[in-house]
């Protein structure tokens, strides 16, 4: 409890060493009020211009074109175009638009309406709900209200602007790389046509070198095991002939002949039964009849030799007589010589073009070689021409899409209006303020220059001071002169705040009615 007491008596001694100082009070408060109140009321107002504008990117084609068309991100691009809209390059075509150009003579002082214009259009957005706010406050509202517009207007043709040329950029640039590539595909093409002419009879039809001469190995090796096999098979054959012989001999005769059967043996039976008709229907003479005659007898002639020639190729050590197990016995074995010998001609083609092969052994593996790169070069530019070609294809669809309907719908909510009260400045606050630094910085000073030159005020203090003690106080001669001193500056001192608090009200009294004293009067 002594702490607190002792404490308030230090701040009461503070406050008396101000009151003592409160001349200085009245020095600091005359020379910054006015002087700050003139000041804020010189201050041109300003004029505040508000747009705000709701970008809706919800389009309906967008489900139907997803996988088809070249598709982006509507919402990431107004974001985009909001963030580069105040760029310097903005800036400059708002201020040539809004005919503040015309204010500058020259390119500094055009340079420094440009950098005063992007730090006074401000541009918000309200979340997530692409909704934008767009204002500016300047002096003349109408130049306010006109660069509001200026800046709604390029926001709203610079993002729809901003589509179409990049559409078109990528177009072009498409147009540029398939013709790039189309020329290199047709380059490649021509060069490895020019290669397969030029080693046509050296390049396997197939695979490669090394497959290739594999493949006629195991078909060499094949073609002999099929010979082998079918070799044995006519021994076999020839074995069952010479069996069926010694078991039953006989001479050959006419009618055995005749037992043998030929390819020719069913159209003879056919032509027979025909002729047969053709007699009950016809005569001897008729063409028809003379015709089938005729050609029986070609038949028969063909058959009669085949026969021959049959009989004749079997060897006279084999001269046995003929049954008709023996007939088929030996027509499967001439069959199986005549697959032998097929197979023995194959062999020996097979043996050719594996020495041809094996000839080209050092010349072959780098001719392939060339050939995969220059194929792998084809494959490369093929397939990049089919996929920019692709994807001409998607930006044309997304080309038409954007023309059949605008990913982006500006709707203006708020359109820039011209402003008829002004919006700025706060001079309520700024009276205040001025009026609140003029007596704050009176009594700082005071404090200050109390504690620089302190005053004793009470007896303690003396004490404090010095180790003498202190017997008592004698009080002024003159203290009814030192007591009118002290009213007439009290009074003056009150006089002094109040006209400095009359001034602070008929300010504050005319900002409230809108009505500038300065621009009245002056």
């Amino acid at each position: 409890m002594q702490d607190l007491q002792q404490t308030l008596i230090q701040l009461l001694d503070l406050v008396k060493g101000i009151w003592i100082k409160k001349r200085y009070v009245i020095i600091a408060s005359w020379l910054i009020c006015p002087i700050g109140f003139f000041i804020v009321a010189t201050l041109p107002d300003q004029y505040n211009s508000d747009a705000k504008v709701y970008v809706d990117t919800r389009s309906v084609l967008q489900p139907l074109l997803r996988g088809l068309a070249i598709q982006s991100n509507p919402d990431e691009e107004v974001r985009m175009m909001a963030r580069t809209l105040l760029s310097r390059t903005n800036v400059e075509i708002i201020a040539r638009e809004s005919d503040l150009d015309i204010t500058t003579s020259s390119d500094r002082e055009f340079e420094d309406l440009v950098t005063q214009l992007s730090s006074s259009i401000d541009l918000k957005s309200a979340g997530k709900t692409n909704i934008y706010n767009i204002s500016f406050s300047h002096e003349d509202p109408v130049v306010a209200q006109r660069v509001v517009q200026e800046t709604l207007d390029l926001f709203v043709e610079g993002s729809l602007g901003n589509n179409r040329r990049d559409t078109d950029t990528a177009g072009r640039f498409l147009e540029e790389q398939i013709a790039e590539y189309e020329n290199r595909l047709t380059e490649a093409e021509q060069r490895l046509a020019q290669f397969k002419r030029q080693y046509n009879n050296i390049l396997p039809m197939s695979g490669t070198y090394y497959s290739s001469l594999q493949n006629l190995y195991a078909e060499l090796e094949l073609t002999r095991l099929s010979i082998k096999q079918t070799q044995q098979q006519v021994d076999t054959l020839r074995s069952q002939i010479k069996k069926s012989s010694a078991s039953d001999s006989f001479s050959v005769s006419s009618q055995e002949e005749s037992s043998l059967k030929t390819r020719y043996d069913d159209r003879i039976r056919n032509l027979e039964e025909e002729l047969d008709k053709l007699q009950l229907r016809f005569t001897d003479k008729h063409p028809d009849v003379v015709e089938a005659r005729q050609l029986l007898q070609s038949l028969e002639e063909y058959r009669k030799k085949e026969i021959d020639a049959f009989l004749a190729s079997v060897d006279e050590e084999d001269q046995l007589p003929l049954n008709e197990l023996t007939q088929e016995i030996r027509l499967e074995m001439s069959k199986l010589q005549g697959e032998v010998a097929s197979l023995k001609v194959k062999e020996s083609d097979l043996v050719t073009k594996i020495a041809e092969f094996e000839s080209k052994v050092d010349l072959i593996p780098q001719i392939e070689a060339e050939s995969t790169a220059l194929n792998r070069d084809y494959g490369i530019t093929k397939k990049k021409y089919e996929e920019l070609l692709s994807r001409r294809e998607s930006a044309d669809l997304s080309r038409r899409a954007e023309v059949s309907s605008e990913e982006l719908q500006f709707r203006i909510i708020e359109p820039p209006l011209v402003a008829n009260t002004p919006s700025g400045p706060n001079r309520l606050i700024l009276y205040t303020a001025v009026l609140l630094v003029g007596f704050g910085a009176g009594l700082g000073l005071a404090l200050l220059l109390s504690q620089l030159s302190p005053i004793l005020i009470r007896p303690k203090q003396l004490s404090s001071l010095s180790e003498y003690p202190i017997w008592g106080t004698v009080s002024h001669l003159d203290i009814e002169q030192i007591k009118k001193k002290n009213r007439i500056r009290v009074f003056i001192f009150a006089c002094s705040c109040m006209v400095i608090l009359g001034l602070y009200s008929i300010l504050v009294a005319a900002e409230t009615m809108n009505v500038n004293l300065v621009t009245r009067y002056l």
